[in-house]
C-alpha cells in the first residue's frame, strides 16, 4: 500500500495531466466483455483530458462510472439476497416440523454453517483481487488458472471443515447447548457436509465471473435455484417425511445446482472463451503463495463475521437475556437485510478498483472509490432515516410484544448509526480486496474489533449496566475506529503506486507460469 506526500486521494481527479494517458487498444468487438473495457478506457480518457476544467469533466465521468457501478452492484445485491433466502427458507420449513427442529436448523445455519460460509467466502476473495487485476491487464488466460487454484485450496479447507461438522454434537454440548438441541442440530449439520464443497467451487466461480463484470447470469441461476429449493424442500419434508436430514440435504443439493449451472455457463458461454481454456496442471503451481493471500482474505472476513456473532453471545449473558436477545435479533436482522446492499457495493468496488489497477488507470480507480462510497453512503443514510422514523412500530413485523417493541425502539438510534457505518465500511473493504490489502485489513480488524470493540462493549454492558445498548455501543466504537482507519488509508493512497504494485503481482504469477512451462 503506497502513500505519498505529493499524491493524495484526490490528486488524480483535481489536477489535469500534462500528458493524457492513452487507453490501451480494445479487443475486437466479437469479445462480449469489450464494453466494460471500452467504458473503462473512456473514463480514464475523460479524467485525463487537460483541455477541459475538472468540473466540466465531472459530469461525464460520473455518468460513465455510475453505469459501470450499477451494472455490477444491482445483480450482486440480488445474488446475495437470494442466497440468504435459500438458507432462510430451510429454517422456515424446519420450523413447521416443531420447535426443536426450528432451534436445530437455526443453530446449524447461523452457527456451524455461517462459520464455513465466512471462511470459504473470505478465501475466495483472493480470486477477486487476482482475477480482477488480471482481467484489467488483459491477461485473460490467468483467470481460469486462478479459479482452479482457488478451488483446490478451498476444497482442502473443506476437508478440515468436514471434521468440525462430524463432531458438531460434542462441540455444541461443550458450548453449553442442551443434548436434545445439539443432537438434532448435528443431524441437520451432517446433511450440510456436501454444501461445504459446493462453497469451495461456488465462491471462486462467483469471483471469477464478477471480475469480468458477468453478474446477471449468477442472479438468474440463483433465482431459479431458489424456486427449485422451495419445491424440493416441501417434497422432502411433507411428502416423503425426511425430517431435518432431508431439509439440509436439499439445501446442499440447491447449492450444487447453482455451482453446476454456473460452471456450465462458463464452459458454454462465448463471454468466457478467452478466460477459460479448460483444466490445467498450472493450477497446482504457486499454491503456497496463493494460500497466503487466501488465508489473509479469510481472516479479514471471518473476523468481521465473528465480531457480530459475539454481540449476540454477550447479550445472552445479561441480566434479562431473553429481552436482550429478542431486541438485538430484530435489530441485527434489519441490519443484515440492509447490509446485503452494502455487500453488493462491496463486490462492485472490488471489481472496479481491481480492473482499473490492472488496466493501469489510476485516475479511474480513485474516481471509482469516491463514487461508490458516496452512493453507498447516501443509500445507507436513507435507510437509517427510515429506521428512525419507524422506530416505534418496526418491531411489530417480528413480534406483538410491547416490551420488546420498546426495547427495539430504544436501540434504533444505534441501529441507524450502524446502518450509516455499514454504508462506508464494507465498500472500503471491497476497495482493500481490489488492491490486495487483505493482510493489512486483517490486522486492523484484530485491533479495532477485538482490542477495542468487544472489551469496550463488555465494560459498558456489564460494568456500567447499560445492557444491550452498552454492548452495541462498544461494538460500534470498534467499527467506527476501523472505518476511520480505512478512510484515512484510502484517502492517502498513491494510486499510481498501486498500479505498479498490481503490475508486479501479475508479473510474478506470469513468471511462475512461464517457469512451469519450461519445466
Amino acid at each position: 500500500m503506497g502513500s505519498s506526500q505529493k499524491d493524495d486521494f484526490y490528486q488524480p481527479l483535481l489536477l489535469p495531466s500534462s500528458t493524457p494517458s492513452t487507453p490501451p487498444p480494445l479487443l475486437s468487438q466479437s469479445f462480449n466483455n469489450s464494453n466494460s473495457h471500452e467504458s473503462s478506457g473512456e473514463l480514464e480518457a475523460i479524467l485525463s483530458d487537460p483541455s477541459k476544467p475538472f468540473l466540466h469533466r465531472l459530469g461525464p465521468a460520473t455518468w460513465v462510472e455510475l453505469k459501470l457501478l450499477f451494472y455490477l452492484a444491482a445483480p450482486a445485491v440480488f445474488v446475495y439476497l437470494i442466497n440468504n433466502m435459500v438458507s432462510m427458507s430451510t429454517q422456515i420449513f424446519s420450523g413447521h416440523l416443531g420447535n426443536l427442529e426450528l432451534a436445530a436448523a437455526s443453530l446449524g445455519n447461523t452457527g456451524i454453517q455461517v462459520f464455513a460460509y465466512g471462511l470459504m467466502l473470505g478465501m475466495g476473495s483472493a480470486v477477486e483481487t487476482l482475477c480482477g487485476q488480471a482481467f484489467g491487464a488483459k491477461k485473460y488466460d490467468m483467470l481460469g488458472i486462478y479459479l482452479q487454484r482457488s478451488t483446490i485450496l478451498l476444497t482442502l479447507a473443506g476437508l478440515l471443515l468436514t471434521i468440525i461438522y462430524i463432531f458438531s454434537k460434542p462441540i455444541l454440548i461443550f458450548l453449553g447447548e442442551s443434548r436434545s438441541i445439539a443432537s438434532a442440530a448435528a443431524v441437520f449439520v451432517y446433511g450440510l457436509i456436501p454444501q461445504i464443497f459446493a462453497y469451495a467451487v461456488n465462491f471462486p466461480i462467483q469471483k471469477y465471473l464478477q471480475a469480468q463484470s458477468i453478474v446477471a447470469p449468477s442472479a438468474y441461476i440463483s433465482a431459479a435455484a431458489l424456486v427449485i429449493h422451495i419445491l424440493f424442500t416441501w417434497l422432502a419434508l411433507f411428502k416423503f417425511g425426511l425430517g431435518l436430514l432431508g431439509a439440509s440435504l436439499v439445501l446442499s443439493l440447491s447449492w450444487w445446482i447453482i455451482v453446476i449451472a454456473q460452471f456450465v455457463y462458463i464452459v458454454k458461454s462465448d463471454r468466457c472463451k478467452h478466460t477459460w481454456s479448460g483444466f490445467s496442471v498450472k493450477a497446482f503451481s504457486g499454491l503456497p503463495e496463493f494460500f497466503k493471500l487466501s488465508a489473509a482474505s479469510a481472516v479479514m472476513l471471518c473476523l468481521e463475521t465473528w465480531y457480530f456473532q459475539i454481540l449476540v453471545l454477550l447479550a445472552g449473558l445479561l441480566e434479562n437475556p431473553e429481552l436482550a436477545l429478542d431486541s438485538l435479533s430484530i435489530c441485527t436482522t434489519i441490519s443484515g437485510w440492509v447490509f446485503m446492499i452494502s455487500v453488493g457495493f462491496n463486490a462492485a468496488a472490488s471489481v472496479r478498483v481491481s480492473n482499473e489497477l490492472g488496466a493501469r488507470h489510476p485516475k479511474s480507480a480513485s474516481f471509482s472509490v469516491v463514487v461508490v462510497t458516496i452512493i453507498s453512503f447516501i443509500i445507507s443514510v436513507i435507510a437509517a432515516i427510515a429506521v428512525l422514523a419507524l422506530r416505534d412500530v418496526i418491531s411489530y413485523a417480528f413480534t406483538d410484544g410491547e416490551v420488546v417493541a420498546a426495547a427495539v425502539s430504544d436501540l434504533c438510534p444505534l441501529l441507524a448509526l450502524s446502518l450509516v457505518l455499514n454504508g462506508i465500511q464494507p465498500v472500503l473493504s471491497g476497495v482493500a480486496v481490489g488492491c490486495g490489502w487483505q493482510t493489512f485489513v486483517a490486522y486492523v480488524n484484530v485491533g479495532c474489533y477485538y482490542g477495542v470493540g468487544i472489551p469496550l462493549g463488555a465494560v459498558l454492558g456489564f460494568y456500567f449496566k447499560f445492557g444491550a445498548k452498552g454492548i452495541w455501543l462498544g461494538m460500534l466504537g470498534g467499527t467506527l475506529m476501523q472505518t476511520i482507519i480505512l478512510v484515512w488509508v484510502t484517502f492517502r493512497t498513491d494510486w499510481n503506486k498501486e498500479v505498479e504494485e498490481a503490475n508486479k503481482r501479475l508479473n510474478k504469477w506470469e513468471d511462475k507460469k512461464e517457469q512451469l512451462l519450461k519445466d
